[in-house]
């Protein structure tokens, strides 16, 4: 079965895309609560530096990697360095998208029911316990289950309609929306009475409460918050047209995302300071401290929504990404249709996605490495996985990839001059693969701490 080769209309859906594959969960809700330890604006101004001279090389280098090959994550490598071990590269990002997707998912079920909940008004009620609310829903394997099903099967339709009529066509629509939702809410939060210092916290830099921990935590940030280190992106960019200019891309995607940090800086802190409450880590932000916030504002149950459906798309637009990967490793051969292996692949993540889901419920005593399924699946995506990946992409590019065939697919679709390639080949070979080292260290709590 011959299938025509899939491709991005165009240089701003591509963009739109792979923004989207970018803007996750973490620059959301990990992003503001690390912020919010590590000093406010010092911390925002470290990671914006880092995103640009780590995140942005190793993005151009997963672009380059894909549409100089022309092949999804497996297949690149094995264009590119034929009957060598470099294929292993791609397996084990599929194996973390896999691995990745199975939790993410659950996460991404919370989120789709909350959102209903929402839009009656059944989250923001007179007497409502938010933390209990929130209990009984991760804990209900009932709920916990359908919410994975649920966000599974809006993965599925879209990857199964192909490159331009699924993933490109549903982030051309969720992306702007995600931007205006958040706009709005930066309005509406900058405006309560008390947000002025909020947003001295985060944007007046205090660089006293930097620590070593902190500037760490800001490089992992830089090139995890990107969704490099798993080729995701070499697929994506597999799409891509010759005409369009790599760096130019792959620049617009980082600022994209640097924006969006900023925008969530502006929602949240404002509002949490003008209550008098702190930043929360992870899902209690989103699922206990924003309702309880905005219980107490005017209109409060039509932010609250759009809140949720911010997050909703935030996740969604992610998590193509990583099915994506999936899916275009069984279907590059031709033998296998996509809509058939959308759905197979579909259901054995929602199989692998069930213990996560159970972790908050009957199965919260079972353990691995002192870990539940779903804490000991983050850690290998995100502390192992996800380094070592990252690790060897950079190593690939610059020692194993033709290098005429690297500068070619830097310069197609530009006029930059040639300091810019090799600028970005030294920050490539050296500062990379260090930062990388240091985070992975650090990750595995070789610092301690």
């Amino acid at each position: 079965m011959t299938q025509e080769k899939q491709q991005w209309s165009s240089k701003l859906g591509f963009i739109l895309s792979s923004a989207g594959a970018a803007i996750g969960l973490g620059a959301i809700w990990k992003f503001p609560y690390v912020t919010g330890m590590s000093g406010g604006g010092a911390f925002f101004l470290i990671f914006v530096i880092f995103t640009l001279i780590i995140g942005l090389p190793l993005l151009i280098s997963e672009f380059i990697i894909g549409r100089g090959s022309g092949k999804e994550a497996i297949s690149a490598y094995k264009v590119l360095a034929p009957g060598s071990p470099w294929k292993w590269v791609g397996r084990i990002g599929v194996l973390g998208c896999f691995l990745l997707l199975s939790f993410y998912s659950v996460v991404g079920g919370w989120i789709i029911i909350y959102s209903g909940l929402s839009i009656p008004g059944k989250i923001i009620e007179e007497g409502t316990k938010y933390p209990d609310l929130f209990g009984m829903i991760t804990s209900s394997p009932l709920i916990s289950i359908g919410g994975l099903a649920l966000f599974i099967l809006i993965n599925v339709f879209v990857i199964s309609n192909g490159i331009q009529n699924g993933i490109e066509k549903a982030n051309k629509y969720m992306m702007p929306i995600l931007f205006i939702f958040f706009i709005v809410l930066v309005v509406r939060s900058v405006t309560l009475d008390g947000a002025l210092e909020g947003i001295r916290f985060f944007l007046n830099p205090d660089f006293s409460k930097i620590t070593g921990e902190a500037v760490l935590y800001a490089l992992g940030q830089s090139f995890f918050s990107l969704a490099v280190g798993f080729s995701c992106m070499v697929t994506y960019s597999s799409y891509l047209k010759k005409d369009v200019s790599i760096p130019a891309s792959a620049t617009s995607v980082v600022w994209m995302n640097i924006f969006v940090s900023l925008l969530a800086g502006l929602a949240i802190f404002p509002v949490v300071f003008a209550f008098g409450l702190e930043p929360t880590e992870g899902p209690g932000l989103l699922f206990i401290v924003l309702p309880t916030v905005f219980s107490q504002m005017p209109l409060g149950q039509l932010f609250l929504c759009l809140f949720l459906i911010l997050f909703l798309f935030a996740t969604l637009t992610s998590s193509f990404s990583l099915l994506e990967i999936i899916v275009a490793a069984f279907t590059s051969n031709g033998k296998h249709s996509r809509n058939k292996v959308s759905w197979i692949s579909g259901l054995i993540v929602f199989l692998a996605g069930i213990p996560a889901a159970l972790s908050f419920g009957p199965l919260k005593n079972s353990k691995l490495f002192d870990k539940t399924v779903f804490d000991a699946t983050d850690y290998l995506v995100s502390n192992i996985l996800l380094p070592i990946g990252s690790m060897l992409i950079a190593l690939f590019i610059i020692y194993r990839m033709d290098r005429s065939l690297v500068k070619q697919e830097f310069s197609l679709g530009n006029s930059l001059s040639s300091r810019w390639y090799e600028s970005w080949r030294i920050l490539m070979k050296w500062v990379v693969p260090i930062t990388i080292i240091l985070v992975f260290l650090s990750l595995i709590g070789f610092f301690g701490g």
